[in-house]
């Protein structure tokens, strides 16, 4: 379980795809990894394999299996580019964002981003199979980031950002046409089907 406040960004050091998925060797600030341990990785909930200190500095390796590359657009990185990094929740944790699985939904799209003052507006196409979990000023995890959607609208939603998660994240690498991966409310999905039955 994670918070979607995100702890930094990391850099693809490496990508190798075996028979049954692909090898993720990601740089990190982490210096307290263990092996089998859950690290978000822009969003997506990985399992520590390997980590180690290397010439490029601490570095941890994952793996992502055919449904992950599936579900979400992590198949598709490549070496150099940066990826959001939260290590799991502890019970003592503050919970600063919301409950956020690291089980991706879906995947969507960047359709504008605006800079508003000092702030950014970014808008992205909505998901037609997850809409109806998009409310206006609900949550909803974008590439592992808690965030609140500001306006819905009949085929996008938007969301404000701050700079100090413009800084933070790796949402300021991202351009109109560039993949996130969605996490809807899991609070959401749990209402719906327990008040499906009336």
């Amino acid at each position: 379980m994670f918070t979607g406040i995100v702890e930094g960004t990391g850099e693809v050091l490496a990508a190798e795809s075996t028979e049954d998925g692909l090898r993720l060797r990601i740089g990190t600030g982490f210096d307290d990894l263990e092996h089998g341990q859950s690290v978000s990785v822009s969003g997506t909930c990985l399992t520590v394999e390997e980590h180690g200190d290397g010439a490029e500095g601490a570095w941890f390796e994952t793996f992502l299996a055919a449904e992950t590359r599936a579900k979400t657009y992590l198949g598709e990185l490549a070496p150099g580019d940066r990826v959001n990094l939260e290590r799991a929740l502890r019970a003592d944790d503050r919970l600063d964002g919301h409950f956020v699985q690291g089980h991706v939904d879906a995947t969507t799209e960047v359709v504008d981003v605006r800079e508003v003052g000092e702030d950014w507006e970014f808008e992205f196409a909505l998901p037609a199979d997850h809409a109806r979990y998009v409310v206006d000023k609900g949550s909803v995890s974008l590439d592992g980031i808690s965030l609140t959607v500001a306006e819905r609208g009949e085929g996008t939603f938007t969301v404000a950002v701050v700079p100090t998660t413009y800084d933070l994240t790796t949402l300021s690498d991202k351009e109109p046409g560039d993949p996130v991966n969605v996490e809807v409310d899991v609070i959401a999905k749990y209402a719906e089907q327990l008040v499906d039955g009336y």
